[in-house]
């Protein structure tokens, strides 16, 4: 990412559910459930650090502050609480008056959504077997999805890209078909109703 393209990703932007801005800080535990979240998004997501919360006012991070954000630590710390691993980059950039940001873009899951391996985070907000996500619905924000409308989203998406996966590996339809009977609307929507009944009808 280059200053210009910074500048057109803040431009005019509001948080969505591929874009969240916070404001200036150090590299904490507690950016791994939001980089979890975004994970769980499809096509991903982008991370801006230095951005003040509620009033999108550019603040910059310190020198210090930039620093804290060490790729191979945030990947290790990441790690710990990724299953499967989540694909992550770090910039850090001035914008156009001087200004330090830090971007992290977070890869979409391959084929599987990403799930909380273990219980942690700076606030013991990280839960083991929860998966996050950025929900379409309301206002953006990284959450543990508790509705089935979200659950849903995100299982069919898996299932799209299993099949895709079968289909690059040359695989014959019938051979795809026996790997995934139901096809893959009526595989998410049939996974998407045990989930439904494991929510509790949410």
């Amino acid at each position: 990412m280059t200053t210009e393209e910074l500048e057109e990703l803040l431009q005019g932007a509001q948080e969505s559910d591929s874009l969240e801005f916070k404001g200036a800080m150090g590299w904490d535990l507690g950016l791994v459930k939001d980089i979890l979240a975004m994970a769980n998004v499809q096509d991903g997501g982008r991370i801006v650090i230095g951005i003040e919360d509620g009033t999108l006012t550019r603040q910059g991070v310190s020198q210090e502050q930039l620093d804290s954000f060490s790729p191979d630590t945030m990947m290790d710390r990441v790690g710990l609480f990724a299953d499967p691993h989540v694909s992550f980059s770090i910039d850090k950039l001035p914008d156009a008056t001087g200004l330090h940001f830090v971007i992290i873009s977070v890869a979409a899951f391959d084929r599987t959504p990403v799930i909380c391996s273990r219980d942690g985070g700076a606030k013991n907000e990280l839960k083991r077997g929860a998966m996050y996500y950025r929900s379409k619905t309301g206002r953006p924000k990284s959450a543990r999805v508790d509705n089935a409308n979200d659950m849903r989203d995100i299982i069919e998406r898996a299932a799209i890209q299993t099949m895709r996966h079968f289909h690059n590996l040359g695989l014959e339809a019938g051979s795809i078909e026996t790997a995934a009977p139901l096809g893959a609307p009526a595989l998410a929507t049939k996974m998407a109703e045990i989930f439904d009944k494991e929510l509790g009808g949410l």
